[in-house]
Formats: C-alpha cells, structure tokens, sequence
C-alpha cells in the first residue's frame, strides 16, 4: 500500500472518530439539558395528577402514545415496576432514539419502544391504561386511532387525554395556537368510540409557563 494511500485513510479514520465523538458529545448534552427540562415541567405539568388518574398499578401494561423522548414513559415505568411493561409509542424516529439512550441511562429495561404510524400505534391487546399526553390534537384521524387504543385496552381500562385548551378570548399570535384542541370536541369523539368519561377538568393546568390552560380528561373502556 502505498504511503500516500496510507496517509488518506489515516485521515478519514481520523475524521471518522472526530465526527463519532462530537455527535456523542452533542447527544450526551442533549439528554442533559432534557432532563433539566424536565425538571422545571414537573413544576406545572402535574405529572403525579396524571399517574394517579391513569391508576397504574406494579405489574400494570400500560402506553404512552405520543411519547416524545420519554418525559411520561419514564415515570410510568416507575410506577408499572420491574414486572409491569410501559409501551413508549411515537411516529418519529428521533424521539424514540433519545428515549432509548434514556431507558438506559435510568435503567427503565421495562420500557418498549414502539414505532407506530398515524392510524396506528401498534400496540398490544393487554394494556390496564393509555396515555395521551399533549398528543391528541396531532392525531390525523383521532377515530382511527382510538378505535386501536380502544382494542388494545382490557376491560375497564382507562384512557387519559391532557392536552392545551384553545384561547377563548381568540388571541392573535399565541406560540401554541395550531397546537391545541377543545376538552368538548375531545369528549365528543370519545362517545362516539363508545368510551364512557369518567371525569372531565377543563382547568387542569390553570397556566403553564407560555401562560396556556390545559385540560384533562379521564375515560374507560367499559
């Protein structure tokens, strides 16, 4: 091999390692900063609230549907247990990527990550609750898809939505105004997936940092 030849795969090994190393760097401070994020939401977004209303039980299998890098999955897996399974479902990939370094990094092994599609989250027919958490006013077909949830879920297991409220003052220029979703029009299509509600707060988050309201709202399969 001659050393002019050497010297160029030298080089590209070199450049090889360099870019692994700063794409590991840049991944490594991402989960950090995720977890300060995280952090200051648990302050407003009431994550114990939600966890109760979803009444996850040790042993429980239970979804989180849209799940983002983990910020819920996360704590479910703690509240399921070492024997419980938590289904942390997205459409992207890249979320899915950083929950799996995270399940890691936090020992969450009762975590399955599960890439589903926009009618369906794939998930598996055993499920005691299902969350959908700043998720639902995304759904492309929110029919479709809770037809799914509502397959996958045992009898008599719950469904909790907790999504942003629309302004009802009709304000111009909000950060989130294509991100939200009225609690009435929710309620109305989970009736016509035959789920019964079980409680409704439309005040749930009276205001989050961006100054939004967010509702919950608790069904089941009956």
């Amino acid at each position: 091999m001659s050393y002019r030849l050497k010297l160029l795969l030298f080089v590209l090994c070199a450049l090889a390692v360099l870019f692994g190393l700063n794409t590991a760097y840049s991944a490594l401070n991402t989960l950090s900063r995720l977890d300060v994020v995280e952090a200051q939401r648990d302050e407003w977004q009431r994550p114990v609230d939600v966890l109760q209303a979803l009444s996850v039980q040790p042993g429980d299998a239970v979804a989180d549907v849209g799940c983002g890098s983990g910020y819920f999955s996360l704590k479910l897996s703690r509240a399921a247990g070492k024997n419980g399974r938590v289904y942390a479902e997205d459409i992207r990939t890249l979320p899915l990527v950083f929950l799996w370094f995270r399940k890691i990094q936090k020992s969450a092994g009762n975590i399955t990550l599960v890439r589903g599609n926009p009618l369906d989250p794939h998930l598996p027919m055993t499920l005691s609750a299902v969350l959908i958490a700043n998720t639902y006013h995304e759904l492309a077909d929110s029919q479709a898809m809770l037809a799914r949830v509502r397959q996958s879920l045992l009898s008599g297991g719950r469904l909790v939505v907790v999504d942003r409220a629309p302004d009802p003052g009709g304000a111009q220029g909000r950060t989130f105004a294509e991100h939200e979703i009225s609690a009435e029009r929710v309620e109305s299509e989970l009736h016509r997936a035959n789920f019964e509600i079980v409680t409704r707060q439309d005040r749930f988050i009276e205001k989050d940092p961006d100054n939004e309201s967010w509702w919950m709202i608790v069904a089941r399969k009956p």
